[in-house]
């Protein structure tokens, strides 16, 4: 599977995770830890260092290869600023993922996150060749509904106690997009 990089508004990169990524996401994570903490799982002190990055990276490459994952980076003047991930690919009759995605705080407001779901959209249709990708946000993620809505995403329903979030199962509003509706290819 080719997935190209992609340029964003402001010059800003969306391209396939690296190996060589581990010290940059340790870093970015870092900077990001109390902002993301109420919209992600807690994470053990040791997903906070580059041995716990590199062992993240190298699982999210084996599902790449494998066809069960596509992990991005955003990358802004050499740094990780986010990251978005097309996870639990299916194919056959199918064809269909989850998105995930987070900008770090600094770089809010400015479209990033807007601007790399709708290349991962791109993506997901014309490289992968999947049919819909389904998103969750927490029922209070308005920002994140707003970034979905914009990109073609329509509500399907609220899903009780869906994810583990911040130390407790929390209810999600589901999204979908319907990328196309030809045949399923092979």
């Amino acid at each position: 599977m080719i997935i190209p990089g992609e340029m964003l508004p402001g010059g800003v990169l969306l391209r396939l995770l690296s190996g060589d990524d581990a010290e940059a996401l340790r870093s970015a994570y870092t900077a990001n830890r109390e902002y993301l903490a109420p919209w992600e799982p807690r994470r053990p002190e040791s997903f906070f260092t580059v041995e716990g990055q590199a062992a993240r990276v190298a699982e999210q490459l084996l599902n790449f290869s494998e066809r069960r994952a596509v992990p991005w980076v955003i990358e802004g003047d050499g740094a990780v600023i986010g990251t978005i991930t097309l996870s639990g690919l299916t194919f056959g009759p199918f064809r269909s993922a989850y998105l995930g995605y987070w900008v770090a705080a600094d770089q809010q407001g400015r479209g990033l996150a807007g601007a790399a779901v709708a290349s991962v959209c791109r993506a997901a249709r014309d490289r992968v060749g999947l049919h819909r990708i389904e998103a969750a946000t927490l029922l209070d993620n308005a920002a994140s509904q707003r970034v979905l809505e914009k990109n073609g995403f329509e509500p399907i329903g609220m899903a009780p106690r869906y994810l583990h979030i911040d130390g407790e199962w929390r209810d999600h509003r589901m999204f979908q997009r319907i990328l196309h509706d030809g045949p399923p290819e092979n």
